[in-house]
């Protein structure tokens, strides 16, 4: 009589592995069984399953026996199918395995990986208040209740823009498959551009061709960060001497951007005036407004200046004009006299011709 051949699947969790009775299992067999799929990625609490094609002529014949503490198996001829309604199990090792007679036993593994995505994830950043220009901080992201953690990467961000390459953790034989919380770091070195930027993370299971097509992501709250700065000019300093005439408005410009709000102080010569403007503005100039100014630019970080040279050129409009009124008065005044007196000499001798011409009418008789 033939030697019968006992062709047993078995799925398991890992512990179950451990038996004594696949102890011995040869995966590297030439006519072992084929897993379809290969491999399985499954969230946890999913349905999943998978066919085991035991082997191709010889299992036919032979009876099987099926073992199973997870899901539930159906045998159709050499191939069996492993069904599970919803995967509870964080580590399901599977194992399918045929043995015969003389104890030698062929079998292949299933790799099986049960996710969950994050929970909960969120930013900080290890300083409360405003961070300080050229100080050094560290942003945190902490990923809450995430499996498995080998598969995590999480990425820092400032606005829409990646701070450098993703992170994960460094991959042991030791990282537990159940929900851990792992936290991330990032230093950074804020400056007057971070002033108002947002930061956040985001967590990514990169789960591999077997999984979701779209990997499971979950991004943190924005923090908006509030940076403090020491003044910076804006605008180029002007080269060449500010030229007005005498009379004229003259506006001088001393644009900063900084954080606090800054203070801006004009010096010419021996005055100051403190304002809150970047404007100085002296609305009818004299030529003793000419000269050089100096705006400095103050806050809590830090102070900057620039200098303007004004030159004021006198104008001879106005004494022009008072001559010319001078000159108009006094003749006026001539040409009043002129006349006056040339009045009073034609009544004079108006008076005298009549008088003599009543004169030298002859008295009747």
């Amino acid at each position: 009589m033939p030697s019968r051949s006992l062709v047993v699947l078995m799925l398991s969790v890992t512990g179950f592995l451990r038996d004594g009775r696949v102890s011995c299992c040869d995966e590297s067999c030439t006519n072992k069984p084929v897993f379809t799929p290969p491999s399985l990625v499954v969230r946890f609490g999913d349905s999943t399953s998978a066919n085991c094609s035991v082997c191709e002529d010889a299992c036919v014949r032979n009876q099987y026996d099926v073992e199973s503490p997870v899901g539930r198996m159906t045998k159709i001829g050499s191939t069996v199918v492993w069904t599970v309604d919803a995967l509870t199990e964080w580590s399901p090792s599977s194992l399918c395995y045929y043995s015969n007679d003389a104890g030698q036993q062929c079998c292949t593994y299933l790799p099986v990986t049960v996710y969950k995505p994050p929970h909960k994830v969120s930013v900080s950043v290890n300083h409360r208040g405003p961070m300080m220009e050229g100080h050094q901080y560290t942003l945190q992201c902490t990923v809450e209740d995430v499996a498995p953690v080998k598969n995590l990467f999480v990425t820092f961000y400032r606005g829409q823009t990646a701070l450098g390459q993703p992170q994960s953790i460094i991959s042991t034989d030791e990282e537990p498959e159940k929900p851990v919380t792992q936290n991330f770091t990032l230093d950074i070195n804020p400056g007057r551009e971070d002033d108002g930027a947002e930061f956040w993370c985001e967590a990514k299971l990169e789960l591999g061709p077997e999984g979701p097509k779209l990997p499971p992501v979950e991004t943190s709250q924005k923090i908006t960060a509030t940076v403090h700065y020491k003044p910076h000019l804006e605008a180029s300093s002007p080269t060449d001497p500010i030229k007005v005439q005498e009379g004229e408005l003259l506006r001088l410009n001393c644009p900063a951007v900084a954080n606090p709000p800054p203070l801006y102080t004009w010096t010419h010569g021996l005055k100051s005036i403190e304002v809150s403007e970047d404007v100085l503005a002296i609305n009818s100039t004299t030529v003793s407004d000419g000269g050089k100014y100096t705006c400095s630019v103050v806050n809590k970080m830090g102070k900057v200046t620039r200098e303007f040279d004004v030159e004021v050129q006198a104008s001879y409009i106005v004494p022009i004009i008072v001559v010319v009124v001078l000159l108009i008065a006094i003749l006026g005044l001539v040409a009043y006299f002129y006349w006056y007196k040339q009045g009073r000499v034609g009544r004079y001798n108006l008076k005298d011709v009549c008088f003599r011409s009543h004169s030298a009418v002859p008295t009747a008789e």
